[in-house]
């Protein structure tokens, strides 16, 4: 259920995502701001288009701020209000970072209607095993990249994350 603070949230996510597109045209109608402890940390907007950046999602952007802001690569108690439903790559960056909700506008659906934004393609070959993907995925030198991963194993001063 959202309350007042989430409409305010969600108000100023749709205000970036209208700025981004309509006044700037620097992207789609993507915005998005992460809210921790009642305080926003971090915005961000889709700057696909202007920035020549296939990964410069309003959700993507919002994630640096707000780590950057909290001076941790994790937001645990931080919910993320999009002005759209999130995108595999963002869904999937919101899950690394530890956000705990999220609340979106408009749907996959609406995006696809309004803005010919499709992302069933990625959807339906990221539930394929990787041998059958449309694109060519091969395994390759394993045995080296393992020495890595072998070493840093014992890496005694890692960041565990």
């Amino acid at each position: 259920m959202a309350d007042e603070d989430d409409k305010t949230y969600m108000a100023r996510a749709i205000e970036l995502s209208r700025i981004t597109s309509m006044v700037e045209s620097a992207g789609g109608v993507f915005g998005c701001v992460i809210v921790k402890d009642g305080k926003i940390i971090g915005e961000g907007a889709n700057r696909v288009v202007a920035e020549n950046d296939p990964t410069w999602h309003g959700e993507i952007e919002a994630i640096r701020k707000a780590c950057k802001a909290e001076g941790s690569f994790k937001l645990e108690g931080a919910t993320l209000y999009t002005s759209a439903e999130p995108c595999p790559m963002c869904m999937g960056a919101t899950y690394w970072a530890g956000i705990e909700k999220v609340f979106y506008a408009a749907s996959v659906e609406d995006a696809l209607e309004y803005g010919n934004f499709d992302d069933s393609k990625i959807y339906a070959e990221i539930r394929k095993p990787v041998d059958q993907r449309e694109m060519p995925i091969k395994q390759i030198m394993r045995a080296e990249a393992v020495e890595i991963w072998k070493m840093y194993k014992n890496k005694t001063d890692k960041v565990q994350y």
